[in-house]
């Protein structure tokens, strides 16, 4: 048999008591870090991501491919007039640690049809996003939409 020695209540509350406030703390914390992505990533759409779609989407009617540019609220896709089915858009995901914009590929293939979803610049914070970030998605991922 072992000693067993009970630990002070006062004690045990007093240290649940600070895990609670942190708890707390951290939720707050973790709210205001959506709401700062999310205005962020408004902005960012407004600014980068639809402009340079629209871009896209003029270099490709060039090239005889048709698509069309869609921005409803939330997001921005790049879509394919042949194949609806077949897009480029990018997305605010917040369910993680932190939040990252998530660029989201479908690619419509006969029978099926391929989606790839990854960070647009993983471990960048949504503020920090620019034309680089989307400029690059573009050029390796527009080849695989005219396909």
């Amino acid at each position: 048999m072992y000693n067993r020695r009970v630990m002070d209540v006062s004690d045990l509350r007093q240290r649940i008591l600070r895990a609670l406030d942190a708890a707390r703390v951290d939720v707050a914390s973790k709210r205001d870090e959506k709401d700062a992505a999310k205005a962020a990533y408004d902005a960012f759409l407004a600014n980068v991501a639809v402009p340079l779609l629209l871009q896209a989407q003029a270099i490709l009617k060039a090239e005889r491919h048709a698509f069309s540019v869609h921005s409803p609220a939330g997001s921005a896709r790049l879509v394919s007039d042949a194949h609806p089915d077949t897009f480029l858009e990018f997305v605010l995901d917040t369910s993680g640690d932190r939040p990252q914009v998530i660029s989201r590929t479908s690619i419509a293939r006969p029978k099926r049809v391929l989606v790839d979803e990854r960070p647009l610049a993983a471990g960048k914070a949504v503020k920090d996003l620019g034309e680089q970030d989307v400029a690059a998605l573009l050029v390796a991922t527009i080849p695989r939409l005219v396909k």
